[in-house]
């Protein structure tokens, strides 16, 4: 079972692994190896939500989504996106990016230094909203439930995450961006370009939140005119004439899903831009993180646990809060690639285990009460 649906998967991180010792040693090797477990991990929330949604749809919208809205929303995103990025940021053509990234690497490479401060502005604070609004909203399950109640409170502040973020950016842009550059021993001003991207990083959150918000709704409200004309059938007895309605709830499940899929694959491509800035080893451990969220879908959807580890999702988001503050950072100061990706892999890990000891403790308990229960059983009979 795990074979087959991972079988795909495990073969591309093979080949994409061996592509990157050919193109830049081991250096390349573990830099793609740590974009792959991060985007990996966070390809996990990505698929859960996916399976949680995919499972209510039938046969044909399932396939649908696996083939053409995985294509267009994950391998889109995760292989085409950066190339994008870089072309706007150092004013190039998409193709002219691509053919300087492998061509003339030490061009490419100061170009893409010179967009830097305007990559981390946007970056960050679109990664940042999503922390924000992850860590301000109450959750039955809390993972640092010292930390996490007391923000919760606070997120019933309205407009906070928005706020907080705006003061952040503020903050980057007086302290870091004054100085991000000299050219020649020429001071270089960076304050009004990191303002500008930053706030174009938190627009952009705010409309594809939006999009999704309003694809949610008009999911509900089919849902709910499909559940209301199933009734009505029941009580009347007569057979139902609202078929197209399954058709057309399942078309916005679908939308739904591609804007949801869209923005998992935009916090990975972010934050890919805080471990390297090669396209190339980039699309490498992008794309094998793309492999692993049809996989993991296809696998959730047959196997149907979807909530086994319940402080992944915390340890993700954490990680893309990390990643956030990093990007900032590096808007003056250069952090080490691999201090950057290893933050984000020890924060997973730290919740994987951790729904791990949550999981043993619980099944422990279970244990006890039931052994507590057969005692008392015992004891009443005799």
């Amino acid at each position: 079972m795990v074979l087959k649906t991972f079988g795909w998967s495990f073969a591309v991180t093979a080949l994409g692994l061996v592509a990157a010792v050919l193109f830049g040693g081991w250096t390349a090797f573990g830099i793609v190896a740590i974009l792959s477990v991060l985007e990996i991990s966070l390809s996990f929330d990505n698929a859960v939500v996916n399976a949680g949604i995919l499972k209510k749809m039938n046969a044909f919208w399932q396939k649908i989504f696996l083939t053409i809205g995985i294509l267009i929303a994950v391998f889109g995103m995760r292989l085409v996106f950066p190339v994008v990025i870089v072309a706007i940021s150092a004013q190039l053509g998409p193709i002219e990016a691509v053919d300087l990234a492998l061509s003339d690497k030490d061009q490419y490479q100061q170009l893409v230094t010179d967009a830097h401060p305007a990559i981390a502005a946007f970056g960050g604070m679109f990664l940042l909203m999503i922390f924000l609004d992850f860590i301000f909203e109450d959750r039955d399950i809390k993972w640092l439930g010292w930390l996490e109640r007391p923000l919760a409170k606070l997120g019933k502040v309205d407009m906070l995450s928005v706020c907080i973020a705006l003061v952040v950016l503020l903050i980057s842009a007086m302290t870091f961006a004054t100085h991000a550059h000299q050219h020649g021993g020429a001071h270089v001003d960076k304050a009004e370009t990191v303002l500008l991207s930053g706030i174009a990083g938190l627009v952009t959150y705010m409309i594809v939140g939006g999009l999704s918000g309003y694809f949610e709704d008009k999911l509900e409200e089919e849902e709910e005119r499909e559940h209301e004309a199933e009734e009505e059938a029941e009580r009347t007895g007569k057979p139902r004439t609202a078929v197209a309605m399954a058709g057309k709830a399942a078309f916005f499940m679908f939308l739904y899903l591609e804007v949801l899929d869209a923005s998992f694959s935009f916090d990975g491509v972010i934050g890919a831009f805080a471990i390297t800035n090669d396209i190339v080893l980039m699309a490498l451990g992008l794309g094998i993180g793309a492999m692993y969220v049809r996989s993991l879908t296809v696998y959730l959807v047959r196997q149907g646990t979807l909530d086994e580890y319940v402080y992944l999702e915390h340890g993700a988001h954490y990680a893309i809060g990390a990643l956030a503050m990093i990007l900032l950072v590096t808007i003056q100061y250069e952090i080490p690639e691999l201090i950057t990706g290893s933050i984000g892999v020890i924060l997973i890990g730290w919740s994987f285990w951790s729904s791990v000891r949550r999981n043993r403790a619980m099944a422990a308990a279970e244990g006890k009460a039931e052994t507590s229960d057969e005692k008392t059983e015992v004891s009443s009979g005799v």
